[in-house]
């Protein structure tokens, strides 16, 4: 391993505290793995707000440009993801108020393809993916971000904090300034709204489960006649 794999390696095993004093002092191998360390989580947030990937990922630049050009204000007495995370929910609520000046709100409140057809990036395995299975997570994946995208923005970000990153009622309280009756009302809501969204979306298409047709069925009666004669 090289002088500078080594140092990143280290560098990657510190906690947020130790990775901010050395982002204090200009340090720019701390400031990518404070990067990478938070990167799906900010993205999530600004993406449960905007519903549009670009526009996060947006956020999560300045977010970042944000908090290393104000580090002074950073006393270490909060999380470094919860600074990171208000400085995002701030930037992303901002754009979404913005933008509400200039967009009709029936626009803002339905998912729009032009808006954005891209889908929330996670983690896949280092393996060759199977092709059928990884259509199936795609599907499955495209299901569950429309239903997330229907919730009201209120709903959002308490989803993706307690479903999808598994943080406690309390943590979620902290990061969203909420109290926690709060965060537990709006999550027993998201949920069920969910469950409807995706068994609206689900209605209809047991019809189409173990479909048996076109070439397969032409074959079958291939065999058939083969087999009578």
């Amino acid at each position: 391993m090289t002088a500078a794999a080594e140092r990143r390696a280290e560098t990657a095993a510190l906690s947020d505290v130790e990775l901010m004093t050395l982002a204090r002092a200009g340090d720019e191998t701390a400031m990518r793995v404070i990067v990478r360390r938070h990167n799906q989580q900010l993205f999530r947030l600004a993406r449960a707000v905007l519903r549009n990937d670009s526009e996060a990922e947006d956020v999560v630049q300045a977010t970042y440009v944000s908090a290393f050009t104000n580090l002074t204000s950073f006393r270490n007495e909060s999380q470094l993801a919860t600074w990171l995370t208000r400085i995002a929910l701030n930037e992303a609520l901002g754009r979404l108020r913005k933008a509400r000046r200039t967009t009709p709100l029936e626009e803002l409140d339905m998912p729009s393809r032009s808006r954005s057809a891209n889908l929330i990036h996670f983690p896949t395995s280092i393996s060759a993916p199977d092709p059928e299975a990884e259509a199936s997570r795609n599907q499955a994946r495209r299901l569950l971000e429309r239903a997330v995208d229907s919730l009201p923005l209120s709903f959002r970000p308490v989803f993706i904090l307690r479903d999808v990153h598994g943080m406690n009622i309390e943590e979620t309280a902290v990061l969203l300034d909420l109290k926690p009756e709060t965060v537990k009302t709006r999550l027993f809501r998201a949920r069920k709204l969910m469950r409807e969204a995706i068994e609206k979306e689900l209605t209809g298409s047991f019809s189409a489960l173990f479909p048996f047709d076109g070439a397969r069925c032409a074959a079958m009666a291939d065999r058939v006649v083969a087999a009578l004669k």
